[in-house]
């Protein structure tokens, strides 16, 4: 039989589809999500999800002159497909080709970049006041949910948008990962009542009745605090409507003719709406419904069991979970914070043996900066586990609250380089502001042993530290870097006299890689595993230089970490040349690091050929 997704070129081909072909193709669409992803890996669980709910805001909205705005930009693998893009989403994450997020210069119908959440709900408002400025009568909407919701911009947002957003809908799509609430008979009977067609234009035709019977104003302010009343008794929707939005729900994320039906209720308002709309992340696959924190985001996997084909190889997050757990046993003041991503960070063990020792604050990483600040006050050891995309958030919290009083905070930087989602994701853009930070020491390890050795230098530091780490394998590679660390000191790995390697973390595994292949041109390399970004050890690198050329090697941009230091250390300085390898300044697409690599000329066949032209040797 032939799919009906086969026959879905653009939303338009949706919207001819009757109750009974809708759910089919929500079914066809599912086993196309776990198909693609268990090849590709990408967001599993959050797609699963919002299969019905992204087909009814295509239903009732005109996509793409409405424009619907996606927070959390992971759930929009259905968008994706019935947009345009089912053939394209074969290649989902892989270089070159669908990206993971939305992408406004790849598709009309993605209005706004979402990698980064809770800027739905700001950018929607923008949009929509844009919209009324220029007298057009599109409608906006926002996505909001997995999370994101107690994002605090997402309540900025809110704040601005219901005083001042005339007919602006946010969705939040409550998958229990954020402000979860049961959906009962009574409450789905009154949202029936409530989102009905008819129901604004009869409350408006009984309000000017009331109006028009002798003291008819002060019947009708009774009348209205007693279904307010009631209303907030038996929905969650009170500080909505507090903030001036009109609340419909919760409804059932998975009905799509109810969800079609509100949706176009909500068109109708005057005022800004909030749609409640409960979804189950991983809605229909077992092992994603089991745990939906695992299937956020996975790599390729089994289909049938779930089971991702990892190689066993310990990961910096795993390691530094490790450590934790062995820190605390002797450290009672030692606690972890996260910013709702336990799992990723590798603090889930940590949760379950220490649970009054950690905190997960949720989407709110300034927050937990601040708060991480306010423990050291008390007399705690706090450690915050984020991801280094995520850090750029909150690095005026780090400045103002952590590094100007000096407080003994240690910061987890995991994800810290490329990875494979994209712009949004990419790891390479914090250090350049941190760099700047008074009291703050910035360190790198090589490996898991160096990473404990960091933690515990850290630790016995007492002041604000970066300890930077990327995704991937901690496994040893030969190097050794389980030699005591001294403060602001590099580690000379390999001596060698015509060229000077400067790796910064796991880079150092390349330039070991790269000294070998160097060797068998007859070009001797040193080898230095830089450990410290800020202290930063301009001794050695100033004694390099004088003697020899120096190449940077770093999984970050050149213009904020080891290459930005080397050449401010180096500027009045004789020097015998110098060269960076890292990333630029312009945006770095999707796909997989080592392609990544090959594109832009990272890799140690580029080194090597620039370093023997340096040293004039073919």
């Amino acid at each position: 039989m032939d799919k009906i997704l086969n026959r879905i070129n653009f939303p338009e081909d949706v919207r001819q589809l009757d109750k009974k072909g809708l759910e089919t193709l929500a079914g066809e669409i599912r086993d196309k999500l776990i198909s693609t992803v268990a090849r590709t890996g990408g967001h599993l669980g959050p797609n699963l999800g919002t299969v019905e709910l992204t087909l009814a805001l295509h239903c009732a909205f005109d996509t793409p002159r409405d424009k619907i705005i996606w927070d959390v930009g992971h759930q929009t693998y259905t968008h994706k497909l019935i947009t345009g893009r089912r053939e394209e989403f074969e290649t989902l994450r892989q270089f070159e080709g669908c990206s993971g997020f939305p992408t406004p210069g790849h598709s009309e119908y993605d209005c706004f970049i979402a990698g980064h959440a809770g800027t739905a709900i700001s950018a929607a408002t923008g949009m929509k006041a844009a919209a009324e400025r220029s007298g057009r009568n599109e409608q906006v909407v926002a996505v909001v949910g997995d999370g994101a919701f107690n994002c605090g911009i997402s309540l900025e947002g809110l704040n601005n948008a219901g005083a001042s957003c005339r007919g602006l809908i946010v969705i939040l799509n409550d998958n229990k990962m954020s402000i979860a609430s049961n959906v009962g008979a009574l409450a789905r009977h009154l949202n029936r009542l409530i989102s009905a067609n008819g129901y604004i234009k009869l409350r408006a035709s009984i309000r000017n009745w009331i109006f028009r019977l002798r003291r008819g104003k002060s019947i009708h302010r009774f009348i209205s605090r007693m279904l307010r009343w009631v209303k907030n008794l038996i929905l969650p929707g009170s500080v909505f409507e507090v903030m001036g939005f009109r609340y419909l729900g919760p409804i059932d994320g998975h009905d799509i003719e109810l969800m079609i039906r509100t949706f176009e209720a909500a068109k109708n308002s005057s005022r800004p709406v909030l749609v409640h709309v409960i979804t189950g992340k991983g809605k229909g696959y077992l092992p994603a419904e089991e745990a939906p924190e695992k299937f956020h985001g996975v790599p390729a996997f089994d289909p049938v069991t779930g089971k991702s084909s990892g190689g066993g190889k310990v990961t910096f997050s795993q390691a530094f979970g490790k450590s934790m757990i062995a820190m605390a046993e002797r450290y009672p003041e030692l606690v972890t914070i996260t910013a709702g991503m336990a799992y990723g960070t590798g603090l889930r063990e940590f949760s379950s043996r220490f649970p009054r020792r950690f905190f997960d604050v949720g989407i709110a990483e300034e927050h937990a900066a601040v708060f991480a600040a306010g423990l050291a006050v008390g007399g705690l050891r706090p450690v915050y586990a984020i991801y280094a995309t995520f850090m750029q958030r909150a690095l005026d919290c780090l400045f103002h609250d952590v590094c100007l009083q000096n407080l003994p905070v240690i910061f987890a930087v995991d994800r810290a380089g490329v990875v494979e989602d994209g712009c949004t994701h990419h790891g390479i853009h914090d250090l350049g502001f941190m760099r700047t930070l008074p009291n703050l020491t910035i360190m790198a390890p090589a490996d898991k042993n160096e990473l404990e050795i960091m933690f515990e230098f850290a630790w016995k530091l007492a002041t604000p530290v970066v300890i930077r780490y990327p995704r991937g394998s901690a496994e040893p590679f030969g190097a050794d870097t389980v030699q005591p660390l001294t403060f602001g000191r590099s580690l000379v790995v390999r001596e060698g006299g015509d060229v000077a390697l400067w790796a910064w973390g796991r880079e150092l595994e390349t330039a070991l890689k790269i000294a070998d292949t160097l060797a068998g041109k007859g070009v001797a390399a040193t080898v230095v595993n830089a450990r410290f970004l800020k202290p930063f050890d301009s001794t050695l690198l100033r004694a390099h230089a004088a003697a020899m050329p120096i190449v940077t090697l770093e999984d970050t941009q050149i213009g904020g970490g080891l290459a930005a230091q080397c050449d401010a250390e180096l500027v009045n300085c004789n020097h015998k040349g110098i060269s960076h390898f890292g990333w630029g300044d312009g945006l770095l697409e999707h796909g997989a690091p080592e392609k990544l690599r090959k594109k832009y000329g990272f890799t140690v066949d580029a080194v090597v050929e620039t370093v023997a032209n340096m040293r004039g040797v073919s």
